[in-house]
């Protein structure tokens, strides 16, 4: 059973009832160190990104090597399905579905604040990924043959973006039911190796660069915590106002 009284801070002065939106738990405006960390390589990423375009051209010659690589010497029917079934959990319908359930669970608690910013950062991300994709209209690799149906511009990875926006808030929202480390650390964890998997499963299939899963992960990595920041500051402010 969840102890309530992490949910009101222990301080009943707040006048905050367990079905209050303002009643989530206090630790929202504590990023756990896991996720920290996620942000902190995200970033690190991305001005990798940067630089390799600063000094080199679209696509990197390490996207080349990964993508002929991964079809010459990793290519078999039962890692073809598994890619398969792996990048199906990136697909917008799954997505869609994941944010919608966790908004429903939200509401259904009585957190309206948080279920309004999941479904805001969703759906403001995946608008920008798509804005993205037009203006840079990358064309998708053509070293390769794809192995599933593609019919829009290579960057960002949609799949790598969305999958990273929608698990990691999922993963952070988890995180606030137990005050067990390591089990906040398993959450972070499976979070990111599904998102990894997801990436991956995209440059195996030969419909994206690599460094299109890279910057997708980077930016809805950013994206879903920087969210996640403006939820706590919006939350400490609504209660710094009641007081």
């Amino acid at each position: 059973m969840i102890d309530q009284t992490r949910f009101s801070g222990g301080d009943s002065s707040r006048d905050e009832s367990p079905d209050s939106p303002l009643a989530a738990p206090p630790r929202l405006s504590a990023m756990p160190m896991a996720l920290r960390g996620v942000a902190a390589g995200a970033v690190a990423l991305a001005l990798l990104l940067l630089f390799g375009l600063a000094v080199d051209h679209w696509p990197f010659d390490w996207d080349r090597a990964i993508l002929t690589g991964l079809r010459t010497h990793a290519a078999s029917p039962g890692l073809r399905a598994a890619a398969v079934d792996f990048t199906a959990l990136g697909s917008v319908p799954v997505l869609v579905l994941m944010v919608a359930g966790a908004a429903v669970l939200l509401l259904a608690r009585g957190w309206w604040l948080l279920a309004l910013m999941t479904a805001l950062s969703g759906i403001s991300g995946g608008a920008v990924v798509t804005w993205v994709k037009l203006m840079v209209a990358r064309p998708r690799p053509d070293l390769v043959p794809h192995w599933v149906d593609v019919h829009n511009a290579s960057f960002p990875s949609g799949h790598a973006a969305g999958s990273a926006m929608v698990y990691l808030t999922l993963a952070a929202l988890a995180t606030q039911l137990t005050d067990h480390r390591r089990v906040r650390h398993a959450i972070v964890g499976i979070a990111v190796l599904l998102v990894g998997a997801i990436g991956v499963s995209r440059v195996y299939l030969g419909v994206h660069w690599p460094s299109d899963v890279a910057a997708g992960w980077s930016f809805g990595t950013i994206w879903a915590l920087g969210w996640w920041w403006a939820t706590a500051a919006a939350r400490r402010s609504w209660v710094a106002e009641r007081q």
